[in-house]
């Protein structure tokens, strides 16, 4: 039995399940991250002659698989945010993202450090790492394919949504300042003026602007360009990776946050022609591709937790790991959007649902291949163990949690509750 047949048959089965799992776990407390996570631990446990993924190993292809992965995900996120970009109606978002973001980004570095032992760019590069929440694994609790109404979406998802498609990009920094530490010394004279104005400012502001202008060049060619060249009237949703990996890899080569770039790009095409049906034909092949990228990756992640991936974990880091995503980021979240848009439930509910995955992995991945990070066995050990607690923990609560949030929109929303009291006032006076 050679093991590249079984590996043909192991990606058939899980691509079969990809499209026959969302059906059967549709409003039941249990997602797909779940199934897969399992199933790639199940096939990787049986003795046919798998080679086990090993990311320490093999950083260089983790960090493409996973990067291939998120990008995607971006763009399907940027498409499908109806709302659209302005400093009030995403107060939610900027709150989390400057906010929450960071405090969780120091919180676990500096605990990291204290109570886990690890090496300061060490401990700065588990913070940042599980900083972003993820695009890949998040899709029980974001919003749904592209509408036309502005304001069809309610604060829980948007705020998920949104928060992944952006901080995803803007953690970047955070980790450049890790490998910047391992590769040269604590003291910031060394390290803090270039990563500030290269790091932070160029990076950003490449990402940012880069994004917009690759978006808005290939709006135009969507929707505005002559009749015979205008792409949006032949429906073919593969131009949604030509538009993911043009805005990537263009902005990756003038030196800019690639990632930050896919959503900005995403956010612009939307913009060109908003209600346009076109985007829901490039959210849907975007979504797919996604679905695929996530069984494969899921299963691979599966594959290294039974080859022994959190074998060094120790338990300080395993609690460092689990602050996160019971204390750090629940409190801070909540902390961040006092005042934000929506009711204090919804504001638990976004504070809790920090969802940490395949972005998490990149990060390590790619700074491990940047400098040599002591303690780097650990680092990913926690981060596959905070991974795992997050798609067991959001994965079972998502669906129940959302049900429940709904049903209290209906009410809220239910006109009857408001005609209830008008039979009783006018029958007063009779």
């Amino acid at each position: 039995m050679e093991p590249v047949d079984v590996a043909f048959a192991v990606v058939g089965l899980g691509a079969l399940l990809a499209g026959v799992l969302p059906r059967l776990l549709e409003r039941r407390p249990l997602s797909m991250p779940i199934a897969f996570l399992g199933l790639g631990m199940a096939v990787f446990v049986l003795p046919i002659g798998l080679p086990v993924p090993d990311p320490l190993a093999r950083p260089e292809l983790a960090t493409h698989l996973t990067e291939v992965g998120v990008i995607v995900a971006l763009m399907g996120a940027g498409l499908k945010i109806d709302r659209p970009l302005s400093w009030s109606r995403w107060s939610s978002t900027w709150r989390l993202l400057a906010v929450a973001m960071p405090l969780c980004i120091v919180a676990v570095a500096l605990l990291g450090w204290w109570w886990a032992g690890l090496v300061p760019a060490a401990a700065l590069l588990l913070g940042s790492a599980l900083a972003p929440t993820d695009p890949v694994l998040a899709s029980d609790v974001q919003v749904g394919e592209p509408t036309d109404a502005e304001d069809s979406e309610d604060e829980v998802r948007f705020a998920l949504t949104s928060e992944a498609g952006l901080n995803d990009g803007l953690a970047f920094p955070f980790v450049y300042a890790a490998i910047a530490i391992a590769g040269t010394s604590l003291a910031p004279g060394d390290w803090l003026a270039r990563w500030l104005t290269v790091d932070v400012l160029w990076k950003v502001g490449i990402g940012v602007g880069g994004g917009l202008l690759v978006g808005w060049l290939l709006g135009k060619l969507f929707f505005r360009a002559p009749r015979q060249l205008r792409l949006a009237r032949h429906a073919e949703g593969f131009l949604a990776l030509a538009a993911t990996f043009l805005a990537y890899g263009l902005v990756e080569v003038a030196g800019g946050y690639g990632f930050l770039a896919v959503f900005v790009a995403a956010r612009a095409i939307r913009a060109a022609e908003r209600t346009h049906e076109y985007h829901a034909v490039l959210h849907d092949f975007a979504e797919q591709i996604e679905r695929l990228l996530t069984v494969l990756l899921l299963l691979l992640f599966g594959g290294a937790v039974v080859g022994g991936l959190l074998a060094p974990l120790t338990v300080p880091a395993a609690a460092v790991g689990l602050a996160l995503v019971f204390v750090f980021r629940p409190l801070f979240g909540w902390l961040s959007l006092r005042g934000a848009p929506g009711r204090p439930a919804e504001h638990w509910v976004i504070a809790s649902f920090g969802i940490r995955g395949v972005g998490s992995f990149y990060y390590l991945a790619y700074a491990t291949t940047k400098a040599d990070f002591p303690q780097a066995d650990l680092v990913w050990a926690t981060v596959g163990l905070v991974v795992i607690v997050s798609v067991l923990v959001h994965g079972i609560a998502a669906t129940p949690i959302m049900q429940l949030l709904d049903r209290a929109d209906e009410r809220s929303r239910d006109p009857e509750s408001e005609r209830t009291a008008e039979p009783t006032a006018s029958a007063a006076p009779a």
